[in-house]
């Protein structure tokens, strides 16, 4: 019972992941019917947000301390950080041990703005084109950014600790009456999954009781008709677009302690995230969520020793196997809305 506990825990912050790439995935093809190759890139840059801010609130200036010798009896040259300088030591201090949550205000009008460069600027010339064509150029843009964050931030992965107060693991043996240490499990993780949590609850919630929400329902089920109204159902979808950046920008952020930036962690996600909408249903934002973490846990399983004695990478190519098979018996995905994607 303790392994099967904890290799639930273990998919939910994958699971997590997955379903909030999946949301904003699903949130731009419902919105403005694009397969957008270029969200995954949208993690990646909101990753590297905070670490950009981790930098910022790093950088130092050197000064000489008399006080103090270095080895060849010289003063010892001390770097000081400017928000230490600014805000004194502990309030200096305290923002750079919290850069990541701090990140989240950072990363916010950032992920914003490029959401909206990327609609306007390109995206919304390709809205009639193909599906094929949307894919190839948003494709494109993908490996133009990854190769972007490459030329300024290097190929090497970057670490990003997460605050002290949240390093260590939780004890949940003891929590659940098993012995002590039996399912120990990474304060950050957990915070990871109610964070994603809340910006889940947040997204639906902003779509289900807010005016400019259910205009944006109206229009995704009949666009025409919410544009008769007199209504600019395009301005409102390109919010969205900058919405669903904003979201993959968030778990990109807080996703950073776990595993450490790197350039090219956004395709990594994307095709995995890809697989999760279609089991999902393309357009059902609910199935992206519910199949984010279903898919998110069944790869934690199969990541056991004791599967991957018995099959062999196994847990490589899971999720497309259940793709596969989901796809065979119900072709629109768990619970995918009739006619999407259908000629």
């Amino acid at each position: 019972m303790d392994v099967i506990i904890l290799q639930i825990l273990n998919g939910l912050d994958k699971g997590s992941a997955y379903a909030l790439i999946a949301l904003g995935l699903t949130l731009i093809f419902g919105t403005l019917g694009v397969v957008n190759f270029a969200h995954g890139a949208l993690f990646m840059l909101g990753a590297f947000c905070a670490v950009t801010l981790n930098r910022l609130l790093t950088l130092s200036f050197t000064t000489v301390d008399e006080t103090r010798t270095d080895f060849l009896g010289n003063p010892a040259k001390v770097e000081t950080p400017y928000v230490e300088a600014w805000f004194g030591p502990e309030v200096g201090g305290w923002m750079i041990e919290w850069s990541v949550p701090l990140a989240i205000l950072f990363a916010i009008p950032i992920m914003a703005i490029i959401g909206l460069v990327m609609e306007r600027g390109l995206i919304k010339h390709f809205y009639k084109r193909p599906h094929a064509d949307q894919i190839l150029v948003t494709f494109g843009l993908a490996i133009v950014l990854q190769e972007i964050i490459k030329f300024y931030y290097g190929a090497n992965p970057i670490p990003t600790p997460a605050p002290d107060a949240f390093k260590g693991s939780f004890d949940f043996g003891v929590l659940l009456g098993f012995d002590p240490l039996t399912i120990m499990y990474p304060y950050w993780r957990l915070v990871y999954f109610l964070f994603a949590m809340v910006v889940i609850g947040a997204v639906f919630a902003f779509l289900q009781f807010t005016t400019f929400g259910m205009v944006v329902r109206a229009g995704m089920a009949d666009r025409e008709t919410v544009g008769l109204l007199g209504i600019n159902i395009d301005r409102r979808f390109t919010i969205m677009f900058a919405i669903a950046a904003i979201v993959a920008g968030l778990a990109g952020v807080m996703y950073t302690p776990i595993l450490s930036p790197n350039y090219h962690m956004g395709m990594d996600f994307l095709v995995l995230s890809f697989v999760v909408v279609v089991v999902g249903g393309m357009g059902s934002l609910p199935g992206a969520v519910l199949s984010g973490f279903l898919l998110g846990i069944l790869q934690s399983f199969a990541s056991m020793p004791q599967v991957i004695a018995v099959l062999p990478g196994i847990n490589q190519i899971i999720i497309y196997l259940v793709a596969i098979v989901i796809l065979l018996t119900r072709p629109r995905g768990l619970m995918g809305r009739k006619g999407v994607m259908e000629e």
